[in-house]
């Protein structure tokens, strides 16, 4: 929702702040004054082409800046400004500025941040449909026309079903690209798999082996010196005559031990240190034997640290060339490729057996494509009889409007069984099915209806999307509607059901009407004057919100006298309008118990 609009130097614009309501917005006032220059600055503020021209004379520059509530937009805006890299809070209001200066450069900003004006675009494109002078509506898009018939058709849930099928046969559609590569690329990843099993099984690597072989490796480039080690530890503990020395350690302990059976048998307070001896000369005798063990297995074998050194450059090498960083990582690469080599080696049958999966998704997605597409047709056309009814209301019989349907072969595509589709032909198809369909119109009996997108602007084609939208409804997400030109060529009887059918569309979006109908205007949930004055010489618009006494006033003034019987009609208006607006929210309140 458009919650505060700031015009600085804009067209005759000087400054002008609009803090705009929920609901049903009317902008009224003397021809000039610069109704339509406020859609204008929206429509520059979200996107359209700017005009230096536009710039108020003898400034250098035209600031427009706008305050957006995003509502239930909120996940599509966060996304879109995700992608422009803008910062965003939770629960702010989003502030979207435009400027255009003389000079003829533009800046366009998100939250303060610099952005290309197509970021403009695209958030206009979700928060603010403006029918008039602009194209900026969604309904001229051609591209939403099949989302709003599926909404009005009630085909969420089927084609959120269809969509999740065909992701299915998207991800069946990798795989079998990923096996139908050319013959002689597939031969060659064969031979190259093979190669490289075979080469790693030869040499028939186990798990941990390396560093079984590094420690090898040490203790034997080492033997000597681990040798001479021992043999020295273990002379130091046990006597003999090979020890070269001429006390031991065990001698020693040996000789504590005595001594101290002396001293527990004087003293028996001894006795607790003395198993601490004994426990000594055990470990001491221990280390001892395992001294002469270790000593004797020792042995300096050249020939056996060859094999290691040539074992471990081995393993190094099968690293280096398939590109792994462990002995573990080469193991599972082995069983990774040879995996990968019996798919491939199994792959006509496997490609066989998808191409028939495939075909069996496809007649599948074919059946649904094709009642899709039947319950679309059977909507269409109840809503174009909606549609032209509504138009009868709004002043404008024998106008006509069509949904046209239309359906791209493709020999890849899916088959479909409906008279409505050529027997043996295969269509085009995505996530939607395979219709594509574009909304036409006729404004005048005798003529062929042409597309909604390329009907030009103006006050007919304003009404007509009043109908589409009111028939749509909630259909139509956009949050901000904005008709301009929307009376033009209709009288008072006509005018009041626009007004009706405006503030009917309002229950489910905020609507803004620049209006010159006293019928629409007496609808409005708040009312904006806008009037020109004389400032230093010069003409500025001004606006301003109005109540009461000012907006008989105003309506008064809009029945074009200012007379007690012209007070009187616009009193009746307004009361006529308060009780049409409280009768239908009546209706409303009963209908949702």
């Amino acid at each position: 929702m458009l919650l505060e609009l700031d015009i600085r130097d804009f067209a005759i614009i000087d400054h002008l702040q609009l803090g705009l309501a929920p609901g049903f917005n009317v902008v009224t006032g003397e021809t000039g004054a610069g109704k339509s220059i406020v859609v204008d600055s929206v429509a520059l503020l979200l996107g359209e082409r700017a005009d230096s021209g536009a710039v108020r004379a003898g400034a250098d520059r035209a600031v427009i800046t706008g305050l957006f509530d995003v509502g239930e937009a909120g996940e599509r805006i966060a996304a879109l400004l995700d992608a422009y890299g803008v910062a965003r809070g939770d629960d702010e209001p989003l502030i979207v500025a435009r400027e255009v200066h003389a000079a003829g450069r533009s800046v366009a900003r998100l939250n303060g941040q610099a952005v290309p004006v197509r970021a403009l675009s695209e958030l206009g494109q979700v928060l603010v449909d403006i029918h008039g002078q602009s194209d900026n509506a969604s309904l001229k898009r051609e591209g939403e026309h099949l989302g709003l018939l599926d909404h009005y058709a009630r085909l969420g849930a089927e084609r959120a079903l269809f969509a999740a099928r065909v992701q299915d046969c998207r991800a069946l559609e990798r795989r079998l690209a990923g096996l139908q590569t050319d013959e002689r690329t597939r031969q060659q990843r064969i031979d190259s798999l093979r190669y490289a099993i075979e080469e790693i099984e030869a040499a028939r690597l186990q798990v941990g082996e390396a560093e079984q072989l590094k420690a090898e490796r040490t203790r034997l480039a080492n033997a000597e010196r681990l040798a001479r080690g021992a043999e020295a530890a273990y002379a130091a503990l046990q006597s003999g005559v090979e020890a070269e020395v001429e006390v031991s350690g065990l001698d020693l302990v040996d000789r504590a031990l005595a001594e101290g059976e002396d001293l527990a048998r004087i003293d028996p307070g001894f006795a607790e240190t003395q198993e601490l001896i004994v426990g000594a000369a055990e470990s001491l005798r221990e280390a001892a034997g395992r001294l002469r063990d270790y000593r004797e297995a020792l042995e300096f074998n050249p020939a056996r640290l060859e094999e290691v050194e040539e074992r471990l450059a081995l393993i190094a090498s099968l690293q280096r060339k398939h590109r792994v960083g462990s002995l573990g990582e080469l193991l599972d690469y082995v069983a990774s490729a040879s995996q990968e080599l019996a798919e491939i080696e199994d792959a006509d049958a496997r490609i066989d057996r998808l191409q028939r999966e495939r075909e069996g998704l496809l007649a599948e997605l074919g059946r649904q494509a094709a009642a899709l597409s039947a319950r679309r047709r059977a909507a269409a056309a109840d809503l174009a009889r909606a549609v032209e009814s509504e138009l009868e209301e709004l002043s404008m019989a024998g106008s006509r409007f069509e949904v046209a349907f239309e359906a791209r072969s493709d020999p890849e595509g899916l088959p479909l069984a409906s008279e409505d589709f050529e027997p043996g032909q295969r269509y085009a198809f995505d996530e939607s099915g395979v219709d594509r369909v574009a909304f036409l119109v006729s404004m005048n009996a005798g003529e062929p209806t042409r597309p909604l997108v390329k009907v030009a602007s103006g006050g007919e084609t304003a009404r007509l999307m009043l109908a589409l939208k009111g028939i749509l409804g909630r259909a139509d997400a956009t949050p901000t509607l904005i008709f301009d030109e929307i009376d033009a060529g209709i009288g008072g009887r006509v005018g009041s059901v626009v007004g009706r059918k405006l503030w009917s569309l309002a229950g489910g979006h905020q609507v803004i009407c620049v209006t010159h109908l006293p019928q629409v205007a007496a609808y409005g949930d708040a009312h904006f004057r806008v009037s020109k004055a004389l400032a230093e010489g010069r003409t500025a618009t001004l606006v301003s919100r109005i109540e009461s006494v000012a907006r008989v006033e105003e309506i008064e003034h809009m029945l074009g006298t200012e007379t007690a019987v012209a007070r009187e009609n616009a009193l009746q208006l307004l009361e006529q309008g308060d009780r049409w607006k409280a009768g239908a929210r009546r209706e409303a309140s009963v209908a949702s118990v």
